[in-house]
């Protein structure tokens, strides 16, 4: 590979602007297709973002096809990530994929089988790992200063916070509501934050949907009752082979005082750590004495996003050979907590345990 990456777009609905954007930071990339069922939104997305030889597709088959691309960016609904990965894999592209990066484990098995087999990176887009508090939290976790974590809680709660648009609530496209939508990320987030990839032991799991038939107010505008196919809240125990526990609690529409709260709870054996919304909070005990130290909300004077930051990181590990911020199988321990948390909620509360 020379310095120079091509790089495709395939989904260009709106999680693809990020991507655009991001890439559009990087002076090695040229972003030379775009590729969307609705033709009008990939020509868009070319006259912005493309070189002036970019073509559109409506067909990502046909583009892989005709193209010779470095990497591809996957922005669409959940239920193609799988397909379209092993089909970019197999043509000899880098595959950067949205979150989550698959429904079910086998998907995610199947799609890290395929990078190894054609010698590709993979990596998901979870951004959330890349601001300077969550780096600092994980270095200190590694380096051992909280000990052992040993309980930790997820939460992506909002209040009336439901995605009306696209294919949100649709659950054979998306494959679930907010646990495998905006779940996924503080699951990601947590266990990153923890350094502990362990195995599942067990896994259970609520789902509620008893906010969707009443209806009322709602950022994203009213929902359609009859359309409403996935839960509202989402609430899970999970249990690793390291001893640690993980709570997680991911809604669209709870009833809380906040507008919303995202992050993670961390419990260690010399001292624990919250980072959520933002603010970085550290706490212990130290000769006798307990201690507490908060950093504020922090401020990138940098004009970059965490978007930013993410696919430019990603860029920089295909241009310098280095492993992917965010590995495959990281993202996969996250899909298997996530299908074992739907697969408990749906056989009506039974703990699910690894096979």
């Amino acid at each position: 590979m020379d310095n120079i990456l091509k790089v495709g777009i395939i989904g260009l609905g709106y999680i693809s602007a990020v991507h655009l954007k991001g890439y559009q930071q990087c002076p090695n990339v040229r972003l030379t297709a775009f590729c969307d069922l609705i033709p009008e939104r990939a020509a868009a997305a070319r006259r912005q973002y493309g070189v002036p030889e970019a073509e559109i597709y409506t067909d990502y088959r046909e583009m892989l096809a005709n193209e010779s691309l470095d990497a591809v960016s996957i922005c669409t609904e959940n239920n193609q990530h799988a397909p379209i990965a092993l089909a970019a894999l197999a043509a000899g592209a880098h595959v950067f994929c949205e979150k989550p990066m698959a429904i079910t484990g086998a998907e995610a098995e199947a799609m890290i089988a395929a990078a190894e087999r054609y010698h590709k990176k993979l990596s998901v887009g979870y951004q959330l790992r890349f601001s300077s508090h969550a780096r600092e939290l994980h270095e200190r976790v590694v380096r051992g200063d909280l000990g052992q974590i040993y309980y930790a809680e997820a939460k992506a709660m909002r209040r009336r916070g439901v995605p009306t648009w696209g294919v949100f609530l649709n659950r054979a496209k998306q494959g679930g509501g907010p646990l495998i939508d905006i779940g996924t990320h503080l699951v990601d987030f947590t266990l990153w934050l923890m350094n502990d990839y362990s195995p599942v032991v067990s896994a259970l799991g609520n789902l509620d949907d008893r906010l969707i038939p009443l209806g009322g107010y709602n950022d994203g505008g009213p929902w359609d009752i009859k359309h409403f196919e996935v839960e509202d809240g989402a609430f899970g125990l999970v249990t690793l082979e390291s001893g640690a526990t993980l709570l997680v609690n991911a809604t669209w529409a709870v009833n809380m005082k906040e507008k919303g709260r995202d992050g993670a709870i961390l419990y260690g054996v010399r001292g624990g750590a919250e980072l959520m919304d933002g603010q970085l909070t550290l706490n212990g005990e130290q000769q006798g004495h307990l201690w507490e130290s908060v950093s504020k909300p922090e401020r990138d004077r940098s004009g970059l996003s965490e978007y930013d930051k993410e696919i430019m990181a990603w860029v920089d590990c295909l241009l310098q050979d280095k492993e992917p911020m965010v590995k495959a199988q990281e993202a996969a321990q996250v899909v298997r907590i996530l299908e074992m948390l739907y697969q408990s909620a749906r056989s009506g509360g039974r703990a699910m345990t690894a096979k």
